[in-house]
């Protein structure tokens, strides 16, 4: 039989050392909210269009939500603006600059706490959890004079009956066909501002 050495505190310090590293390095990564005041409150600057927007911790989806924790988590809110600030930069002609700022959105769905435990953390997409966004914009022209501007309510209370919806897996379409849908009426190809 093998007589076992003990170990020195200063030896089983480093093997506790090793042990907490290692499962520090393989635990996942904390989860970003949309609510955490690191995180940005608009698009780094690039190209004709910029977005901001204010705390979205006094969005509609957040403050209504059946549960604030699962709307929190994420990016959604710096998708949403890249993808407006993409979709807009095509539709202005060239010198043209605008400026947006998301002041309210409210996702399409809802978190139906009734469902227990396990359903609280599902969105349910229903006809009455329409998708809505509040937002200012100003348009300038070449010269940096005002064009247009102003705030808009976007809602789509038929959101559910539009077959041409973009991707199917997309969490975001419903709210991305409300930026389309407002992009092409408030700025028509080829055409003036629209009101």
């Amino acid at each position: 039989m093998k007589a076992r050495l003990p170990l020195s505190a200063s030896l089983r310090l480093l093997l506790a050392c090793l042990l907490l590293a290692g499962a520090v390095a393989s635990a996942p990564a904390e989860v970003r909210t949309v609510t955490d005041p690191a995180a940005p409150r608009a698009l780094p600057a690039d190209g004709p269009v910029s977005v901001d927007w204010t705390d979205p911790a006094k969005f509609s989806e957040i403050r209504y939500s059946g549960n604030r924790w699962e709307a929190e988590r994420g990016d959604w809110v710096v998708q949403l603006a890249r993808y407006l600030r993409q979709r807009a930069a095509a539709r202005l002609p060239a010198g043209q600059t605008l400026d947006v700022t998301l002041t309210d959105i409210r996702r399409a769905g809802n978190y139906e706490s009734w469902h227990g435990p396990r359903g609280n953390d599902v969105r349910i997409v229903r006809d009455l959890y329409p998708p809505r966004i509040e937002l200012r914009f100003v348009l300038h022209g070449v010269d940096g004079a005002v064009l247009a501007q102003g705030e808009r309510k976007l809602s789509d209370l038929g959101f559910l009956q539009d077959a041409t919806r973009l991707d199917d897996s997309d969490p975001l379409r419903f709210e991305k066909s409300l930026i389309d849908d407002w992009l092409r009426r408030e700025f028509p190809a080829g055409g003036r501002p629209g009101g």
